[in-house]
């Protein structure tokens, strides 16, 4: 049996499917989504069907996304409702960073409509620990008591994890101090730590990455990267290019 983690989605049914064939995923695997599995291109309802079909075959751990949140709120009032305390009603910022291709999606496919896509949305949970102190989180966090202490929205944003892990690598690497850089309390609770999020391709990579102990799953496919997953031999494997199966789209650029 092995365990497999998959990055952002972002509505790129077709290249999860791909990827789920190139690992030649079978009953006996059990799958970790990082989240956003919603908004960039223009299958996000399909995906979620088809996370609905895999959680009747497989072990399945579904984590929250920043953009899970706001579909969660649409499929639930309507409008894309306010996370946050400074945002406004109808926040038009969702719908500008793949909410409109999310909306167009379930009006198309008629699945606005499934009841059990509202309750994917309301199970997603805010991060997994698994029996090895392996943590799954979708974005990060803060608190120097490790996970359960701070505002659970820092899960699916904080980004503050994954650039203290490379700023810290990145120093080591020139020799520069070395020795003023331990690893932050935070980062020596859990043997490994698996993100997404913030995309690798951000930092030049079109590969998962690795620094300290942290694994980041985000390879981009929300814009030109792929859809990446990854295994506990680190061994993965990518789609191709999000924009290979969806030529006519721009995704969330």
């Amino acid at each position: 049996m092995r365990k497999l983690v998959i990055g952002d989605v972002h509505g790129g049914y077709k290249a999860l499917i791909q990827v789920l064939e190139k690992a030649k995923v079978t009953y006996e695997d059990t799958l970790i989504f990082l989240g956003d599995y919603v908004d960039g291109w223009s299958e996000s309802a399909q995906v979620i069907e088809k996370l609905l079909e895999l959680s009747k075959s497989n072990e399945c751990i579904f984590i929250k996304g920043n953009h899970d949140l706001k579909c969660k709120s649409w499929l639930e009032k309507g409008a894309p409702f306010p996370i946050w305390k400074h945002e406004k009603d109808n926040d038009p910022f969702w719908l500008l960073s793949g909410g409109n291709s999310t909306i167009n999606s379930y009006i198309d496919s008629g699945f606005f409509k499934n009841k059990e896509h509202l309750t994917f949305f309301r199970k997603l949970k805010n991060y997994h620990l698994d029996e090895k102190n392996k943590l799954y989180l979708h974005a990060g966090f803060t608190s120097l008591l490790g996970i359960g202490h701070e505002n659970e929205l820092n899960y699916c944003f904080d980004r503050a994890l994954w650039e203290d892990a490379v700023s810290i690598a990145e120093i080591r690497k020139k020799g520069n101090g070395n020795e003023l850089f331990h690893d932050p309390l935070r980062f020596k609770f859990y043997k490994e730590i698996f993100i997404g999020h913030t995309p690798t391709l951000h930092f030049d990579s079109t590969a998962p990455m690795n620094e300290l102990n942290v694994w980041n799953l985000d390879t981009g496919a929300a814009f030109t990267g792929s859809l990446s997953m990854d295994v506990d031999t680190k061994q993965y494997w990518q789609s191709d290019p999000l924009p290979f199966f969806y030529p006519n789209e721009r995704g969330r650029n």
